[in-house]
């Protein structure tokens, strides 16, 4: 638990600082004054001065931010400060975070492809040859899920009518679960580098679509890209992540418009925190391959219109620049505390569901 909590830390602060250091750097190459880069936030545990700026390390591990002189307003008519600059190297200071987290994703999705990244074929695939039956999804509140299988679970055999029966083939599997539906079934499976036994029960009536015990499944193998051709394989994942991330949010949104509902599959960082965890114990490539993914996530989230996100921030610019003077700086304020104010609250939320869900 310990070592997952940490493991849980290093990956927030590794995407936040990535974030903000996309804000300080473009900020310092257009002269405009950084006063401080904190690693983590407040209280202030040490800090020191160099080359005008204060770098802090800060007693709450949970990211990182910079503090950029004009922000809030002050030192207008001052080049160096913010608030003083063309709009259009604003818009940059502040989408540069989102840049940023877009580049490491590619970067992690590329490394992964380089050593070795987990791919899906069917039965009849040339690539399947030796891969093992393995978990690639798992429908909510189906025998799968009280079980305990978790996704990349690679399925051994079965033991099932007082026999062990090997999994050679996806169908296969299906077809040996549809034998025994009622009946409880012993699943023998590895999850990284351990073997475990799962008790489960196929349903007699399960719901269209869902399947017996309600899992997705596929043969998975690594494989790996050459050294030339890893960083445009991971720049293509990076596209598919960010199309599917897309649509997920509209998804959430529509959702939550519609009928008010937040959807099953939005997590917080309770939930954050439990997929992490799987993440780790499955390897490293998937380990790359999800914090790639969060990446991606935290960058979309943040290009959102929404006051107190970047999105919202570059939304107030684009407004200045069609009406040709600058927005209300108060109304602009009060905009970002109120969107701000909503987002913990839908977090908070959210986190209530994911402790929920854990008993």
């Amino acid at each position: 638990m310990i070592l997952a909590a940490l493991f849980f830390l290093f990956v927030i602060m590794l995407l936040v600082l990535v974030h903000e250091w996309g804000h300080f750097f473009v900020a310092r190459k257009f002269g405009i004054k950084v006063e401080e880069f904190g690693f983590g936030f407040p209280p202030r545990i040490a800090s020191r001065m160099k080359n005008g700026v204060r770098y802090s390390f800060n007693l709450l591990p949970l990211g990182g931010f910079v503090k950029i002189f004009g922000e809030q307003g002050e030192g207008e008519g001052d080049p160096a400060s913010f608030i003083s600059r063309p709009a259009w190297q604003r818009f940059l200071v502040i989408v540069a975070g989102v840049l940023m987290n877009f580049v490491l994703a590619w970067v992690l999705f590329s490394l992964a492809a380089g050593i070795g990244a987990p791919a899906a074929f069917g039965d009849e695939d040339a690539g399947a040859r030796s891969a093992p039956v393995t978990v690639i999804g798992i429908a909510p509140n189906s025998p799968a899920t009280e079980a305990g299988l978790q996704f990349g679970d690679a399925i051994e055999k079965v033991y099932a009518g007082g026999r062990d029966i090997a999994i050679p083939s996806v169908s296969f599997f299906q077809e040996t679960v549809n034998a025994y539906r009622g009946e409880e079934i012993i699943i023998t499976l590895k999850r990284g580098s351990d073997s475990r036994e799962i008790a489960v029960t196929p349903r007699v009536n399960p719901p269209q679509g869902e399947g017996a015990i309600g899992v997705a499944l596929a043969r998975v193998a690594f494989e790996r890209s050459p050294w030339y051709r890893a960083p445009w394989d991971g720049f293509k994942m990076f596209l598919f992540a960010a199309e599917g991330i897309v649509v997920g949010v509209y998804s959430v949104f529509r959702e939550l418009f519609t009928t008010g509902r937040l959807m099953g599959e939005v997590s917080g960082p309770v939930g954050i925190f439990i997929i992490t965890d799987q993440a780790r114990s499955l390897g490293f490539s998937y380990i790359l391959n999800f914090i790639a993914i969060l990446s991606v996530n935290l960058g979309v989230l943040n290009f959102l219109p929404i006051p107190a996100l970047d999105g919202g921030r570059m939304f107030f610019i684009l407004i200045e620049k069609l009406k040709g003077t600058p927005v209300n700086f108060k109304f602009e304020q009060r905009a970002h505390t109120i969107g701000f104010a909503i987002l913990i609250f839908l977090m908070l939320l959210v986190t209530y569901r994911d402790v929920v869900k854990l008993f």
